[in-house]
């Protein structure tokens, strides 16, 4: 019993994973009988799999048409990008005031592990998104962590079905990589010179920079189906 429940803990991280990254796209069905063969199990710790994806919001289950990985919603994403703002924008004013000299040099290393990761994008179908996002967060943790502020952290970048698969959406439709390494560059600027005017700007236009990107390309054929629901 155990070892089931452990195997259908670990195929529900794959699922979620290939999810948020968009291997699995929106509206996509999740068959039972194809996963039961993938991961060699019966459809009951399947079913199980699919209906803690559903109560966390990655997929709806449909009786009599089966399960369907739900688009992103829009809306939801923007107020999640507004959260995040607004706290990290005072987080980092904090950090900015009581940050030590080591803090501050952990937050330059960060970026130039940024600057390395942003390496190969000139194709983006061989560029590892998840390493490049994995840097972008650990510039913004080392702040969470000198202000003892990780709890906060850990919930503000817990899987999201809306808000993580939209970031890297902006990634591929938008090639953002050039804007963020840019602006993670001005704010490690502000903390060197120690400055707390214009956070909430420069925030804002990094966290929010997606939709900004995107554009009209949300509302074209390549890219609605992300947001609209087919099923």
């Amino acid at each position: 019993m155990e070892r089931g429940q452990k195997r259908a803990g670990e195929i529900y991280d794959i699922l979620e994973e290939e999810i948020v990254s968009l291997k699995i796209k929106p509206n996509e069905m999740l068959a039972e009988n194809s996963l039961a063969v993938r991961f060699n199990l019966s459809r009951t710790p399947i079913r199980s799999v699919l209906q803690r994806l559903e109560e966390n919001g990655f997929v709806k289950i449909i009786a009599g048409k089966g399960t369907f990985v739900e688009p992103i919603n829009i809306e939801t994403a923007s107020e999640l990008i507004y959260l995040r703002v607004a706290v990290e924008s005072m987080i980092l004013r904090d950090f900015i005031r009581s940050a030590s000299p080591t803090d501050i040099e952990s937050v330059r290393y960060s970026l130039s592990m940024l600057e390395d990761a942003a390496k190969g994008t000139e194709d983006l179908s061989t560029f590892d998104i998840n390493n490049f996002l994995k840097k972008d967060l650990e510039m913004h943790r080392i702040w969470f962590r000198s202000t003892n502020k990780m709890y906060i952290w850990e919930t503000i970048t817990k899987p999201h079905p809306d808000y993580s698969r939209f970031i890297r959406l902006d990634i591929v439709g938008a090639n953002n990589v050039p804007d963020v390494i840019r602006e993670h560059r001005k704010i490690m600027e502000i903390i060197d010179k120690k400055e707390t005017e214009g956070i909430e700007e420069l925030m804002g236009a990094h966290l929010s920079g997606g939709i900004r990107r995107l554009g009209s390309k949300l509302f074209t054929d390549e890219y609605k189906t992300y947001f609209q629901r087919a099923f």
